[in-house]
């Protein structure tokens, strides 16, 4: 961790609320696109957001700092969703999503830049039939570019159940995609 990130985070657990601001602006872009992926909800995303940095602030002082930060933040976040998950009905798969995802896929510009109501589509249709755990494994690994043991620590999961989960969510999305004429 760099020494400003280190002091920063030290000021947080003294109580000092300017520093969190900090980390929040920090931070809050890769909770909110870790939500979003996991929820496919705008609106809860941005609710998840505020209660991780909430559950953050409340346990800011037994972080340790041995660690990497932004792991920890991932981490509750990343719990948060799955609770969220639990708690809400399944995702339904809307027939506006396959059109995203069809517009998506025949897009050549590489440089296409999706907007949040396009992601949600898009990860509804490919994460319909996933367990909570394989959508978490696969959005951290695939999605957030996060390295398996990072996602290893993140999830509390070993490295044999982070590939496994993130095989079959891959298995899942190939035939789900191909079931929707995609090769």
């Amino acid at each position: 961790m760099v020494q400003i990130e280190r002091d920063i985070i030290l000021q947080c657990q003294q109580g000092d609320k300017e520093a969190f601001r900090w980390v929040v602006k920090t931070h809050q872009r890769m909770i909110f696109s870790l939500a979003l992926k996991m929820l496919c909800d705008e609106e809860e995303a941005k609710d998840m957001v505020q209660e991780t940095f909430i559950r953050v602030w409340q346990s800011i002082r037994s972080y340790d700092p041995q660690k990497t930060f932004s792991t920890w933040v991932y981490t509750i976040a990343s719990r948060l969703c799955i609770d969220r998950l639990k708690k809400s009905s399944r995702m339904v798969v809307l027939p506006e999503d396959e059109i995203a995802l069809r517009r998506f896929a025949s897009d050549t510009d590489s440089q296409q830049s999706l907007e949040n109501s396009e992601w949600v589509s898009i990860v509804r249709m490919i994460a319909e039939g996933l367990s909570d755990k394989q959508r978490l494994v696969f959005t951290l690994c695939q999605l957030e570019g996060i390295p398996s043991a990072e996602v290893e620590q993140i999830t509390g999961l070993d490295a044999k159940q982070v590939k496994s989960n993130l095989y079959v969510a891959r298995q899942t999305i190939r035939k789900r995609l191909k079931d929707l004429g995609y090769e």
